[in-house]
């Protein structure tokens, strides 16, 4: 099946596309800054005589491990034409941009799955979830008062405080995309505003990022680094009800709003949002924080990943780094081995990404083994908080 990286001349088809798929019409006036954008994309396409049939786009990003940086490819707009659909076309697409992501030094690549069976073929995983609560105007009851006070910016405003703000708690997590003053302009404000905390010692502490339509106040982004922050915040929000008949609020799962409000038992969703995948399994053991690795056994590490075979092999943990022993062209490590633990790409993102301990692996039998290596792998692995806010 032939592949081709799409150039300038394929980038209105493409759009084109995107709109029949995801059923949505960019008007005229915004056309040539779309098309701009598609610029700084990585498109493949597969064409069926002269028509673009199905198209992928790999976004460059990075994404965050407390301090650490990785490269990230991001999958976005993988569309087909429905008369051109189950061909194969997507399987191909998935598979090339794994060897274009991995050439381009990607150690990552993240999605937004309309199904999550679906990219778990091609050795995606979960590894955030989001936690959205419904707040009724009748339980908008501020808590104690704040020293702090409250500056509201938009996007025409923007200001780098609340870029410092997200950094840090970016570093205080695993998988949050590294944002830089563009992203936050064309990705995260739109027609939403952003309210900054400013604690007692006049430093920004904690923002929210919200849009009040048809008397709901909805927070996409609720961030503090202190939990009087948190409480300032909170208090804003109760500012507003006059105004509003609920408030929706999207944050963290490992973020303990609402524990700390005089009532806390609200409408409460988890929900599974972000996927994500190792591209190069050897670059994300060599520089991934392991802890105690020093003090400890070798870890053995069998990996399969049928998607992107260049990962498939053996990797030993230990006093002198990662070792890297391929599988044999034509192998596997599917048959469990005497030694180490044995496991598939999807596993070993959400390990690493802390999305879910080896223990508990071990338990759903997608790490497989002697349970002592997994008590060792227990013990090499940070408590990482995983959780992603954006989308592409």
């Amino acid at each position: 099946m032939d592949i081709k990286v799409l150039s300038e001349e394929h980038y209105l088809e493409s759009m084109k596309l995107s709109m029949y798929a995801f059923q949505y019409q960019v008007p005229e006036s915004d056309v040539p800054k779309r098309l701009e954008t598609l610029k700084k994309h990585h498109l493949l396409g597969i064409f069926e005589g002269e028509e673009l049939a199905s198209k992928l786009h790999i976004l460059s990003l990075k994404v965050k491990l407390g301090h650490l940086e990785w490269k990230m490819g991001g999958i976005a707009g993988v569309a087909t034409y429905p008369e051109h659909r189950r061909k194969g076309h997507v399987n191909a697409l998935m598979k090339r941009a794994l060897v274009d992501m991995d050439q381009d030094g990607n150690i990552v690549s993240f999605l937004h799955p309309f199904q999550v069976d679906f990219y778990r073929r091609f050795g995606w995983e979960i590894i955030s979830d989001n936690k959205k609560i419904t707040i009724e105007k009748i339980n908008l009851n501020p808590v104690e008062r704040q020293e702090g006070i409250i500056k509201r910016h938009t996007e025409k405003s923007h200001y780098i405080d609340i870029e410092r703000v997200y950094d840090r708690y970016a570093e205080m997590h695993s998988a949050m995309l590294a944002r830089d003053e563009d992203w936050w302009r064309t990705s995260i404000y739109g027609e939403q505003t952003a309210a900054v905390y400013y604690d007692s010692k006049k430093e920004a502490a904690g923002y929210l990022i919200y849009e009040i339509k048809d008397n709901v106040m909805k927070v996409e982004e609720y961030v503090s680094l202190t939990h009087e922050a948190r409480k300032g915040l909170w208090n804003f929000i109760c500012q507003h009800d006059s105004m509003v008949e609920r408030v929706e609020v999207l944050t963290s799962v490992h973020d303990p709003f609402p524990f700390f409000l005089k009532e806390p038992k609200l409408k409460t969703e988890v929900y599974p949002y972000f996927m994500g995948r190792i591209v190069n399994a050897e670059k994300a053991l060599s520089s991934y924080p392991f802890i105690n690795i020093m003090n400890g056994k070798n870890v053995f590490l069998h990996l399969d990943d049928p998607a992107a075979p260049w990962n498939t092999g053996t990797y030993i943990v230990g006093r002198e780094g990662v070792r890297f022993h391929p599988v044999k062209e034509g192998g596997t490590c599917v048959t469990a081995p005497k030694r180490g633990l044995h496991m598939n790409i999807n596993t070993l993102t959400a390990m690493l990404f802390g999305y879910k301990r080896p223990l508990e692996l071990y338990e759903l039998e997608l790490l497989k083994g002697d349970f002592d290596d997994v008590q060792e792998l227990e013990q090499v692995i940070p408590a990482l908080k995983p959780f992603f806010y954006d989308f592409f």
